[in-house]
């Protein structure tokens, strides 16, 4: 049984406003998934859908054997799936320790032991538990957005984005942790514009184009792929999916 199972998921902002056209993808647990595609793809709203921010017009999201498609977000959480989005994920006037419990209020009997289990893991989190979060580095705070989420115990990850403004290095060094998570345990479906790095450190990816899930496969073969590296790193362009010649829709010009 997937551990994350989204089937012919359709839904966006508004009555008339369907980003998301259909998608259908899965998580195994143990997985990193990532999410790849151009600008504008629905990749973020896909995300969104599935963790209760935005209620699907249509389609199924089932996480083990419930569905949770239309549950709200506080619901979804409880039953072990986090989201971490891509901005204004910290709360920038709170210290780091504030920050951590205020990520644990689902839970409260368990707050301080998983608290603790967290400055253990992330020791920048400990040296720092008194700074305010806004005096982080964007590095930092993406640490600490993704700690917040962790407070809950959850066995599935999304991140929106997690390098999103980082430099070369600091965006390295966040992939190291997030396959250090990984390998804790904690599946992880991510939304990542740097996408070859992503692929890099996933097990699976998805292509994301016009709102839905237009090729899959185990991302080092997608990594080698001429189509995909022509998307995300120009040049010729290659076959396209469906057979077309050119670029994939809503890809570069």
């Amino acid at each position: 049984m997937s551990l994350l199972s989204v089937s012919e998921l359709r839904g966006g902002y508004g009555e008339a406003d369907e980003i998301v056209k259909g998608a259908t993808l899965r998580v195994e647990p143990g997985e990193i998934v990532a999410l790849i595609g151009p600008n504008g793809a629905g990749k973020s709203t896909l995300l969104k859908l599935i963790a209760g921010l935005l209620r699907p017009r249509e389609g199924h999201v089932r996480l083990r054997d419930r569905e949770i498609a239309g549950l709200d977000a506080p619901s979804i959480s409880r039953l072990g799936l986090a989201f971490v989005p891509q901005e204004r994920n910290v709360f920038g006037a709170m210290t780091v320790g504030e920050n951590l419990e205020m990520g644990g209020y689902l839970d409260t009997a368990h707050l301080r032991r998983r608290r603790d289990e967290l400055y253990e893991r992330f020791p920048m989190l400990a040296e720092k538990r008194r700074a305010a979060a806004r005096t982080l580095s964007g590095g930092q705070r993406q640490i600490l957005a993704m700690a917040i989420a962790l407070m809950n115990a959850p066995t599935l990850l999304l991140l929106d984005e997690p390098t999103a403004g980082l430099s070369p290095v600091a965006a390295e060094d966040l992939f190291g942790t997030i396959v250090v998570l990984n390998r804790s345990g904690v599946a992880i479906l991510m939304v990542e514009q740097n996408a070859l790095e992503a692929l890099a450190v996933a097990t699976r990816a998805y292509v994301l184009v016009q709102g839905r899930a237009e090729r899959e496969g185990l991302a080092e073969e997608l990594a080698a792929d001429p189509t995909v590296r022509d998307l995300f790193l120009g040049g010729k362009a290659q076959p396209m999916l469906g057979g077309q010649t050119g670029r994939l829709p809503g890809g570069p010009p």
